[in-house]
């Protein structure tokens, strides 16, 4: 009788380890899962961006190799550069004239 009650534990003890193990590799598969999930989220992400980058670069260096493009982007630069100029020269000379005061 002992041994049928001991070996009925030792049974039971055997199934609760089980399915704790079981539980384990679960919980761990399904971790591994959401995190290759997210991983991969990320990649696509990330070779979307290298992707628009190089579009960008291409559209970039196709748009130089136009005189007329060339010509039009250097007279916008420098139309930029001249209203900027024109601007710290107004604020300095508003500073000069702060200061005489």
């Amino acid at each position: 009788m002992r041994n049928q009650r001991d070996e009925k534990v030792l049974v039971e003890g055997m199934k609760a380890a089980s399915e704790k193990v079981s539980d384990f590799f679960e919980k761990a598969f399904s971790d591994m899962k959401a995190s290759a999930k997210a991983q991969h989220e990320v990649d696509k992400a990330n070779f979307n961006a290298a992707k628009a980058e190089s579009r960008a670069q291409w559209e970039e260096a196709k748009a130089m190799g136009s005189p007329r493009k060339h010509k039009e982007k250097l007279a916008a630069k420098r139309e930029a550069d001249l209203a900027d100029a024109k601007h710290r020269q107004e604020e300095a000379r508003a500073r000069i004239e702060k200061a005489k005061q």
